[in-house]
């Protein structure tokens, strides 16, 4: 049965791999078979034909990508966007494709020449006609949706790729009907993702993996209730069946080696047009300007790809440079992100960089006033050493007492406005605190390249690696935890923010759920970077997914003190669904006790967190009594503390990647202890991957000797 769905097709008379544009191509040139490749097609050909209806465009010589229609453009009702190719070996498709729009009755809009937009192969209709997908990052530009959603009068939601296998967003993303989502997450950044599960159900997404994504079993033809892809998993081929959807694999090996298959192979022409949705991009724009050396210092290269590696996009209106070394340069650029939030996130690591808005836009900094002592409100500036000044009455005010990680207060004074750098804890009620980022600049010195790379300030930016093999030990501490748990007994874990920025957070935390911890010590920061791991999906600014620097991560984790200061308690915070996941949420679940001892470096602190230190130290000594294993995971101070504390006869495990803290414990005089020289992130992981091998209990399992 044919439905009125119609596609646009384009025979592969002159399809081959010619070029290299994608990781798909390479090794691949002039390795396509031509008989294979019409087979293949011919076979996708009708089977679409039995259930649409199939037009034909012309192929033409030169251009072996035509085949690819879905690069066609983007056609909804009778208006269709005419795509812009980003590379050249494409673009003498764009007259032929506008030929046959133009001979259909379309009305074609067209780009500038330079602002790429790829079709259909970067922009897909949600099947209900609620709104449009579209992607960016590799093919088109941002710039293009709000052109989009204004020609087209729809709302644009915006994705960023960031894998480049997946460089079109119809390879790794496929709306299907009644809502449902074909998608592998992995190819987008953490915004996107966000976006994606704020507009989708869970019971409606379809995560896959990474083996059905380079097979492209995202790159489908949805036709009602049938989807029609290149290969699929037995796995997700039972999923999609299980949802009433019947899955139709081709073989369409041919066009993988040039990176398509089915859905690049077609255009569909009739999407659904709702007349309730309007025109709406969430695409926010604003002018910067910079002067100084910008060259020798390397400031408008880092500028630019901030505003890249952060999931904007640039143009570059004006640039000005200095004829002589001495002299300085100015640049004018018009910067654009998917959201307000983005820009935010933008604008304020360009402010670091010395950017300012065209002062004639903006005149006044905005602020609010603090409600709550010591809690600032949401959104607040964060500030960093460099001297900055704020945008007050339409003149510059220097800030006073500058430091890091603080807020900006301003005052009204009978000498003037002021403003000065505060402290969380010490906010006060009444005090205006400047918010956003808008009518603020930082004055940066003309430095040389080598010395700003110097002085930069930075997080995280040595690695550590385990140098040894600790199965053996692993496995003697995991049954003892075992015994302990099973025979009622108590173990208590000291921590340090280590375990959180080596991934082993997960694995303390199903400790915790399991039963295995009856307490746990730590300082201000482990909680902290926990928290921000599970409220942000960074850890002193690094994205724990991807193992990457965050740019305005080193923010994040005032941003979580900020929030759990509101609510009063961790606690508080997990009891209103604000923390939902991590070690201090599972602590706070299963009722498991911990003690935070705060130090002179705490920021916020925490309002968990004990800065009174001998009331710190008497709690941890009330914690530690009746225990029989305390595990000290990466935390000097605080192990040698508790160590300090604790009887003879409790086993104490000290693992740490420095030898001196594991000799220090070690070398306690008690033949309790246990050393142990290894990245504690590894050693979390071994540690639970043993304890899940031990399914019978201590009481009915002995181990031998």
């Amino acid at each position: 049965m044919t439905s009125e769905i119609r596609f646009l097709m384009c025979a592969p008379n002159h399809y081959d791999v010619d070029y290299v544009i994608n990781p798909w191509m390479e090794g691949n040139i002039h390795k396509s078979s031509r008989d294979r490749a019409v087979e293949q097609w011919e076979k996708l050909y009708h089977i679409i034909k039995e259930r649409a209806i199939v037009d034909l465009v012309q192929p033409q010589v030169g251009v072996p990508d035509m085949v690819f229609t879905a690069n066609a453009g983007l056609v909804l009702g009778e208006n269709v966007v005419l795509s812009r190719f980003y590379h050249k070996e494409r673009q003498g498709e764009e007259p032929f494709f506008k030929q046959w729009f133009e001979s259909q009755g379309y009305h074609v809009f067209e780009l500038p020449k330079d602002l790429p937009f790829e079709g259909a192969g970067d922009a897909l209709f949600d099947r209900e006609g609620r709104w449009l997908w579209a992607g960016y990052g590799f093919r088109s530009e941002l710039d293009s949706h709000p052109l989009i959603a204004k020609w087209l009068d729809v709302e644009v939601l915006s994705l960023r790729l960031m894998d480049e296998r997946f460089y079109h967003l119809d390879t790794c993303f496929c709306p299907l009907t009644d809502g449902y989502l074909l998608y592998y997450p992995p190819a987008f950044d953490a915004y996107s993702n966000r976006l994606i599960e704020l507009r989708v159900p869970p019971s409606r997404r379809i995560a896959i993996a990474e083996e059905d994504a380079v097979n492209f079993a995202c790159n489908a033809v949805n036709i009602d209730r049938t989807v029609i892809m290149n290969q699929a998993s037995a796995g997700l081929k039972q999923r999609l069946q299980a949802i009433g959807f019947e899955v139709i694999e081709t073989p369409l090996t041919e066009f993988l080696k040039a990176g398509g298959a089915a859905k690049c192979l077609t255009l569909r022409v009739t999407e659904p047009v709702r007349a309730e949705v309007h025109a709406n991009a969430a695409i926010e724009t604003r002018i910067i300007q910079m002067e100084g050396h910008l060259l020798d210092a390397g400031l408008i290269n880092r500028a630019l790809d901030l505003i890249v590696d952060m999931g904007g996009s640039f143009q570059v209106l004006n640039f000005n440079l200095g004829v002589q070394r001495q002299s300085t340069s100015s640049a004018e650029i018009k910067v654009s992100a998917p959201s307000h939030d983005a820009m935010e996130e933008i604008m304020s690591q360009l402010i670091d960089l010395g950017a300012v808005p065209r002062p004639q836009e903006i005149c006044d900094i905005n602020w609010e006033t603090v409600e709550m002592a010591g809690v600032a409100p949401d959104d607040f500036y964060v500030t960093t050493i460099y001297p900055t000044e704020v945008r007050v009455n339409c003149e510059w005010v220097k800030v006073h007492n500058q430091r890091m990680d603080a807020a900006i207060v301003v005052s009204n004074t009978p000498d003037g406005v002021t403003a000065r750098c505060k402290l969380l804890r010490d906010l006060q009620v009444g005090d205006r605190v400047i918010v956003g980022v808008e009518g603020i600049r930082t004055v940066r010195k003309a430095e040389s390249r080598e010395q700003r790379n110097a002085q930069e300030f930075g997080f995280m930016g040595a690695g550590v690696s385990s140098e040894r093999r600790v199965e053996l030990v692993v496995e003697q501490i995991a049954w003892e935890l075992r015994q302990i748990r099973d025979q009622g007994g108590k173990v208590v874990v000291v921590a340090g923010p280590v375990v959180i920025h080596t991934g082993g957070g997960e694995h303390l935390s199903k400790l915790i759920r399991e039963g295995y911890v009856q307490a746990l010590l730590g300082g201000n920061a482990i909680a902290v970077h926990d928290m921000e791991q599970a409220m942000l999906g960074t850890s002193l600014g690094v994205d724990m997914k991807r193992g990457v620097s965050v740019r305005g991560g080193h923010r994040h984790h005032l941003k979580v003190i900020n929030t759990i200061r509101r609510h009063g308690s961790i606690a508080n915070a997990v009891e209103a669904g604000v923390l939902t996941s991590g070690v201090f949420y599972e602590c706070v679940k299963n009722n498991v006790p911990f003690s935070l001892a705060g130090s002179i470096r705490d920021d916020g602190p925490l309002p968990d967190t004990q800065m009174n230190l001998v009331k710190a130290q008497e709690d941890y000594a009330r914690l530690i009594q009746g225990a029989d294993l305390i595990l000290m995971l990466s935390s000097m101070l605080h192990s040698i503390g508790v160590g300090n504390m604790t009887p003879a006869g409790v086993r104490l495990v000290c693992v740490d990647i420095n030898p001196a803290v594991v000799t220090k414990l070690s070398d306690r005089g008690s033949v309790e202890s246990v050393g142990v020289v290894t990245d504690v992130g590894l050693f979390l992981s071994l540690l639970v991957r043993q304890l899940d091998k031990l399914t019978s209990p201590y009481r009915l399992a002995q181990p031998v000797g």
